[in-house]
């Protein structure tokens, strides 16, 4: 796998123009629109990637983006925005996702100024022995008007597409009181900065879309993403299909997870690995918070929802679905290569704090509280903590973390960290020596991986895919 580069903010949006990004918090449904262009105007390609890790016990964090322009040297500025659309700050972990990819007018700019309108907080609310529930609050925004200068200059050319990496950080954005406890005070935190397709940042680790054709012949399908765009999905020799399915399965109700990169001369993607999330034309991804029952096989989980198509379902966005288990359904994991996975995760390996798919037909979604699906497929997330010190292993690579944020609420510490073999270390981190120093200095690191739960102990443990430093 790919490593990424340094990224030390949380929520990272390689975005021209930015409406493509601010409508990605909107989920499934609902048309993308972009900034207007002169038909006249020579433009160039330019594509949108996103990340970010959840602060506290935020699972949301929704504002109306009013607009977002970029300015050049003279004074000239354009708008990277057309309408007011909502986005979910806090709607990625520690994976970059493709958000969009648009023509705009060519030109340098040098600074990038972003108005927010009215925004809202969302958190877990838990109680022992009950299943958490969603609590929102209204922010209050020290600022609505950002203005960042941009350390290298966005160039927009016909060669080449370009991005703008806009980090939204939620641990300095969303203020706390000396207890721990949200505010509600939002003082609007950005880093922003440039990027190409040839740097690394601009891998897509986790890109979900409905397919909508299929061409055999050459090897390539086209998705639909969340806000209607198209895009072209490459397959080649060593793109790896999860759960030994291959291209053929493909149809157009078929739902796909998709790694990859962006090819320059073409704007398309070139698939590393393929997942089927649904068959049926309905998927829904999101944490689980709760199970039931607690121990044993599951008969029904409660389901946080970050992403769901189609949107004229039961299921909505930023709300808890309840999902019914029949015994019937099929277990997958994203990214593990084993037909082994299969005694990983099942119906009796489900654990709160998991990110998991749902897919199965539209029908059986009709509800919120009573979903039923045909599978369910476990994948990577982002686990934000601190080092246990004097924990980490080397013979076995393992080390230990205590869970913070959101998924501190779910999953108890200290959680075990196994390093696998195709695991990379990021943002100062090189290798497993590198967490032996970090530890004693109390380093707030993220892990993405997997949870899942340990088959001798039962604990849940995590199969990392990147260690990152916060710090």
């Amino acid at each position: 796998m790919l490593s990424f580069a340094p990224r030390k903010a949380f929520l990272s949006l390689l975005t021209l123009p930015v409406a493509a990004v601010l409508a990605s918090g909107c989920g499934a449904g609902g048309g993308l629109t972009s900034s207007a262009v002169s038909p006249n105007a020579v433009t160039g390609q330019a594509f949108v990637i996103g990340t970010d890790a959840p602060a506290a016990s935020v699972v949301s964090f929704n504002a109306q983006v009013q607009s977002v322009t970029a300015t050049d040297s003279s004074g000239n500025t354009v708008s990277l925005l057309s309408g007011s659309p909502t986005v979910d700050f806090a709607r990625f972990n520690g994976l970059q996702t493709l958000l969009d990819i648009n023509d705009v007018p060519v030109g340098t700019y040098n600074t990038v100024t972003i108005t927010l309108g009215t925004a809202t907080i969302g958190y877990l609310n838990t109680t022992a022995g009950a299943a958490p529930s969603i609590q929102t609050q209204n922010a209050n925004l020290s600022t609505n008007t950002v203005n960042v200068t941009l350390a290298t200059p966005l160039v927009i050319s016909q060669s080449s597409p370009v991005g703008l990496r806009m980090d939204f950080d939620l641990y300095k954005s969303i203020q706390v009181d000396t207890a721990g406890q949200i505010t509600g005070n939002v003082t609007p935190t950005f880093n922003v900065s440039v990027v190409t397709p040839s740097a690394t940042g601009a891998h897509i680790d986790d890109f979900d879309a409905g397919v909508v054709s299929v061409d055999a012949t050459g090897q390539s399908f086209v998705v639909q993403g969340p806000h209607g765009r198209q895009f072209t999905v490459q397959v080649t020799g060593s793109t790896v299909f999860e759960n030994g399915e291959t291209l053929a399965q493909l149809s157009n109700t078929s739902i796909v997870e998709i790694s990859g990169s962006i090819q320059k001369a073409t704007s398309t993607i070139t698939a590393d690995e393929v997942g089927i999330l649904s068959q049926d034309g309905f998927y829904a991804a999101g944490n689980v918070t709760y199970v039931q029952p607690v121990t044993g096989t599951a008969t029904s989980f409660d389901l946080y929802t970050r992403a769901v198509l189609p949107a004229t379902t039961g299921v909505s966005l930023g709300q808890i679905a309840t999902v019914n288990l029949t015994g019937n359904e099929k277990y997958f994991l994203y990214w593990m290569h084993n037909p082994l996975t299969r005694y990983l995760f099942n119906s009796a390996a489900l654990l709160p704090g998991q990110f998991v798919s749902i897919g199965g037909p539209a029908t059986g979604a009709t509800s919120a509280s009573n979903v039923t699906v045909k599978r369910v497929v476990l994948r990577n997330w982002g686990f934000n903590g601190t080092i246990v010190p004097g924990s980490v292993n080397t013979s076995t690579n393992t080390f230990q973390m205590n869970v913070n944020g959101f998924a501190g609420l779910l999953v108890p510490s200290p959680l075990t960290v196994y390093i696998a073999g195709a695991a990379d270390f990021r943002d100062g981190l090189n290798s497993l020596t590198d967490v032996t120093s970090a530890g004693t200095a109390g380093t707030t690191i993220r892990v993405v991986g997997l949870l899942v739960k340990d088959p001798v102990t039962g604990t849940p443990v995590l199969l990392a895919r990147h260690v990152d430093d916060l710090n």
